[in-house]
């Protein structure tokens, strides 16, 4: 059994240093004397003066602000553990961390902290040294002696256990510590897992930058936080380049982003930007109308790409005159089948729209200047400048390869039938083509109501006009919910870098949600990543787990069932509540009331038509509660959460109001089934069903 050791214990430490009798004694000096280290490192830092070593004040202005940047870096969050293990190796351990370490003993927390020689104090838990900490067992130590795992409590060190790796008569064991911070209360936003990675998710964590990783995890497997650990990991071990490309986090919606957005703070990294997908393409538009879902699944389909570059060439027509230059007292002509010559050559390459608007010039001037070489002239690149530049050779541009507007593009497409008809024939059947087309055309692109789908189409026309920046690593969360359009535009940021995909194919809640990770790879534009699959749920107990799982064969047949570590007897409740909607309302109030009795988070989830009433009972009965988003608090606890935001929230406790609302209000019944999915799954300690109208037949059967 483990050597599980509380505050008032005074078990001998035989690796102890200080020469103290009581190991947790030890272990706070260690920490004081840590976070002592990182306020020095903290001061060094505010104590430079860049005056006398900066060239003029733009350097300085970037210095200061690296400065500053390193110094919110350092910043000690008193309720955050400096660290929270330890690894006592059996040898010396190679390297310069190694060197003038407290023997081969390493503390493992979530920055690098040294002392005032350099030696360091606490290992960052990224550094290959530290990895053994995850990947360790008695099958492989790894030369580790000893982990040593610490408790905190308002972030005061308040107890250890010990795993020793190597000795055969210690049993086999479930770390108690591990489990009570995996179950420890969610108040707040969601915080990193770095305490708790598991040896299968630091494995993703830990995959190289090179290659794009797809992680399919089921609720509570962890692969949100495996995704922002992963980015973490990546800035720690290319941080020059990554500097250089940048790196961005995609979620599904501003809530989702605002309950994420301090983990990556929290581990030290602060230049990472976080974004939706509507955020990336909302550039040039304004998004103010809503398409019906059978015409949004024909917006992002892939086909669009190809109407698209269909309709942005069609602008490119067959010049009918030769050019003529005027230079002082001579004429220089370019026959027109020349620059058709041109023009089939640009076509051919299939550069960017843009990129050939511009390089087209440069041709006919370089063909100008072939004749002025032939008549015995010698003429430079200067002069090719300025021919390019030439009234005649600019308006024979202008006729051949005009520059094209994205959003006039879009706008054209569905608002002309002919215009469409002429580039989706023999790819979009009539049915979809009237699907497109507006039945009131707008008169200008500002006056459009676009919708979200006309902003991806609009995004994908600006790449063929002008090539889209890549990014260095993207982070794409609950990717099964994007449309093979959405995909192609995300897969634009990353197109020179790699990407890190996370969903569950189950949790699918769009009409054009993806039915595999191989489809969804090859719109992305990253056909040859690594799927991995998370499978080990730490979130959900079991209970609660396996209920939901009565789901997946009616909405993703084949996908395995995710395996809860957690049993939590009596985490599960399903109540019928007999009368109307006042009784259930009235029910549901006493459910979240009962619920606020327990410690943690409470989210009440039910579908987006029901919030009105629900909100309305729990303000006639005197319960303030909280929007998605909204973070929660030791006095505000409750959120009411519509089901169409509840994806990637979580809470310690969750009240579900009639299930079959939820259901109904999907336009079909596989989405409203992984919607009711996704409602399920959001609670870490207990879920409460209530019900007046009969549950889904599916729930029933199984």
């Amino acid at each position: 059994m483990p050597a599980h050791v509380a505050e008032s214990d005074s078990t001998p430490d035989p690796t102890s240093t200080t020469g103290t009798t009581d190991p947790l004694a030890h272990e706070r000096a260690h920490l004081a004397a840590s976070r002592a280290a990182l306020r020095g490192m903290r001061e060094d830092v505010q104590a430079l003066d860049i005056r006398d070593v900066t060239a003029n004040w733009v350097n300085a202005a970037v210095l200061q602000s690296q400065i500053d940047d390193r110094i919110k870096a350092l910043a000690d969050l008193s309720h955050t553990p400096l660290f929270f293990g330890r690894l006592d190796y059996l040898h010396a351990v190679g390297g310069e961390l190694a060197e003038g370490a407290d023997g081969e003993r390493f503390y493992i927390g979530r920055r690098h902290v040294h002392d005032a020689a350099g030696d360091p104090m606490v290992i960052d838990w990224r550094a290959p040294v530290s990895q053994p900490y995850y990947q360790a067992s008695r099958k492989n130590p790894q030369d580790v002696g000893l982990r040593r795992r610490f408790g905190y409590t308002g972030g005061e060190l308040t107890a250890y256990e010990d795993e020793h790796l190597t000795d055969p008569a210690e049993a086999e064991h479930t770390s108690r510590l591990l489990q009570a911070e995996i179950e420890r209360p969610r108040v707040g936003p969601m915080r990193d897992i770095v305490a708790t990675i598991q040896p299968e998710q630091d494995e993703i964590v830990r995959s190289g930058l090179g290659g794009t990783v797809c992680v399919q995890g089921g609720p509570g497997t962890g692969k949100t936080a495996v995704g922002l650990h992963r980015v973490a990991y990546l800035l720690y071990a290319h941080r020059e380049r990554l500097a250089r490309t940048g790196t961005l986090v995609i979620g599904p919606n501003r809530s989702f982003l605002h309950y994420i957005e301090q983990v990556l703070p929290a581990l030290g990294e602060l230049e990472v930007k976080q974004a939706t997908v509507d955020d990336l393409v909302r550039t040039g538009v304004e998004v103010r109308g809503e398409d019906e879902a059978a015409t949004a699944v024909v917006k992002g389909d892939a086909r669009m790409a190809e109407v698209l570059r269909r309709a942005v060439r069609s602008h490119v027509t067959a010049p009918v005159e030769p050019v003529v230059v005027v230079r002082g007292s001579r004429r220089w002509r370019v026959p027109a089948y020349e620059i058709q010559e041109m023009v089939d050559e640009l076509l051919a390459r299939d550069m960017r729209y843009g990129a050939a608007h511009e390089a087209l010039p440069q041709r006919i001037a370089h063909a100008v200047l072939v004749r002025m070489e032939e008549a015995g002239e010698a003429p430079d690149d200067r002069v090719q400048n300025a021919v390019a530049r030439n009234p005649a050779v600019k308006a024979a541009v202008k006729a051949v390869w005009p520059a094209v507007d994205p959003a006039k593009v879009v706008l054209r497409l569905l608002s002309d039938a002919e215009f469409l008809a002429a580039h989706a024939g023999g790819l979009l059947s009539e049915e979809e083509q009237k699907r497109l087309l507006w039945a009131k055309p707008a008169r200008s692109v500002k006056s459009a109501k676009w919708s979200a789908a006309d902003a991806v189409l609009i995004d994908e026309a600006g790449d063929l006009v002008a090539r889209t920046h890549s990014l260095g690593h993207v982070v794409l969360d609950e990717a099964q919910d994007l449309s093979p359009m959405q995909y192609r535009a995300v897969g634009r940021r990353c197109s020179t870098g790699s990407a890190t995909v996370l969903g569950d194919l189950a949790q699918g809640t769009t009409p054009w949600s993806t039915e595999s990770w191989g489809e969804a790879l090859f719109h992305l534009g990253k056909a040859d990543a690594v799927v991995e699959e998370l499978t080990a749920g730490f979130r959900v107990p079991r209970e609660v787990i396996a209920y939901a799982s009565r789901l997946l064969p009616a909405i993703s047949p084949g996908l395995a069932a995710v395996e809860s570590v957690r049993e939590s007897p009596g985490s599960l409740a399903v109540r019928e509540v007999p009368g109307g909607p006042a009784e259930l309302d009235a029910a549901v109030v006493a459910a979240c009331e009962e619920s606020l009795h327990n410690e943690g988070s409470i989210g009440l989830i039910a579908a987006d038509a029901r919030i009105p009433a629900l909100g309305a009972a729990l303000a006639a009965a005197g319960h303030a509660y909280l929007s998605p988003g909204e973070e929660t608090t030791a006095a505000s606890r409750l959120t009411l959460v519509p089901a169409s935001l509840a994806k990637g929230l979580e809470y310690d406790y969750v009240v579900l109001d009639e299930p079959g609302a939820v259901v109904a209000g999907e336009p079909d019944e596989r989405t409203g089934l992984r919607r009711l999915y996704v409602a399920l799954t959001r609670a870490v300690s207990g879920l409460t069903v209530l019900h007046a109208a009969p549950l889904p037949e599916v729930l029933v059967q199984a």
